[in-house]
């Protein structure tokens, strides 16, 4: 089956699976919501900074690759079906970046988000697994979303995928968690936020074009 992102003159190699991974996985990944600020919080008091950023990059990777596997096995079974979430997803993508575009027109901030001090190391890791699995939308984006896309590329090739997607997690959570003292700033600064908002937004509307052009062309 062809890739959402291969071409009969360009044959796919694995970095550029893992790469396309990777950007689908730092363009839903990077955005304002609780989770982020808790391990931006956790970073600024440097307290389980390790722990925190190890369990949100390792949950991630788990549901991205049960994703995978799982959409793969029904998306072999049901070319209709491949082709539904091809088009399902590209929509999602092109709203996605209707969306970042539209922020980047607001001014907003990722502040850390309050809580209890000296929280313990399992107190810590349990507030983390409530912002992570308890968050209807990392099931959509993991799961359904980047499970779907996952499972269009050659079988062989989908590990590739998996592993880019991700390193996206583990780049941004350990980004915030041990660079937070410095990055705290920059986020405080609306403008900054327009810029990475406007980037994302561009990089979700490449992603939908290739992915409806896929579709398309199976028909």
């Amino acid at each position: 089956m062809m890739t959402p992102f291969a071409t009969s003159s360009f044959p796919l190699l694995p970095l550029s699976v893992s790469l396309q991974g990777m950007a689908l996985g730092l363009g839903l990944i990077v955005a304002i919501g609780a989770q982020n600020a808790f391990v931006l919080r956790q970073g600024l008091r440097r307290e389980h900074v390790s722990s925190v950023v190890l369990f949100c990059a390792v949950a991630d990777a788990l549901l991205i690759a049960a994703g995978v596997m799982g959409m793969a096995q029904a998306l072999g079974e049901s070319p209709g079906l491949a082709r539904a979430l091809a088009l399902a997803g590209a929509a999602f993508l092109a709203l996605y970046g209707w969306r970042a575009l539209k922020r980047a027109r607001q001014p907003h901030q990722l502040r850390a988000a309050a809580g209890q001090d000296g929280l313990s190391r399992g107190a810590a890791l349990a507030q983390a697994a409530a912002f992570t699995l308890l968050n209807p939308h990392v099931y959509l984006d993991t799961v359904l979303l980047v499970g779907s896309i996952g499972a269009q590329q050659p079988a062989a090739l989908r590990g590739w995928f998996v592993a880019g997607a991700s390193s996206a997690s583990l780049f941004w959570f350990g980004l915030l968690g041990f660079g937070a003292r410095w990055l705290l700033p920059w986020f405080a600064r609306p403008w900054a936020w327009r810029v990475l908002d406007g980037l994302i937004g561009v990089t979700m509307f490449v992603l939908s074009a290739l992915l409806l052009r896929h579709a398309l062309g199976g028909i």
